[in-house]
């Protein structure tokens, strides 16, 4: 049975198109982790309770560079009360790996940080965060920071 150039370039076209559907929906979900971490960013420089608790996991596991670990309750009463407030949080060298439902963040962060009191620490750290995909959308499911 002969095939056509017809027949040969639709099974060429098939072949891309399922080989490259793959690393197209890996690349919209990278796009849409990183605009989650954005978002996560901004909710901490705004202390905004509604989105921190909407961008993070329930069973969240958050640990600091120091060895505190905080719960997803901590987590945004911490920041939502004002308890840590950020001036600023500068992210860097930002990769994002996705395993299935799952997404691997890694970079550089560089904030200043106060308790409100008008003096501000410094932190530059590196943090690795797990990111997972539900029905509303990416969530922080765990992050870890390290001294650098």
């Amino acid at each position: 049975m002969a095939i056509s150039r017809r027949q040969a370039s639709a099974l060429a076209l098939l072949a891309l198109g399922t080989t490259a559907a793959p690393a197209l929906a890996q690349n919209n979900d990278a796009a849409a982790v990183a605009e989650a971490v954005a978002a996560l960013t901004k909710a901490m420089l705004n202390a905004d309770r509604a989105k921190l608790e909407s961008l993070v996991a329930d069973p969240l596991s958050y640990g600091h560079s120091g060895g505190v670990i905080q719960d997803k309750k901590d987590f945004v009463d911490v920041i939502a009360s004002k308890k840590t407030v950020y001036k600023s949080i500068e992210l860097s060298k930002q990769t994002v790996a996705i395993a299935g439902d799952n997404a691997i963040v890694r970079h550089a962060w560089e904030s200043e940080s106060g308790s409100g009191d008008g003096k501000w620490t410094v932190s530059k750290i590196g943090v690795l965060q797990v990111w997972q995909k539900g029905p509303g959308g990416w969530r922080l499911l765990a992050r870890q920071a390290f001294k650098v």
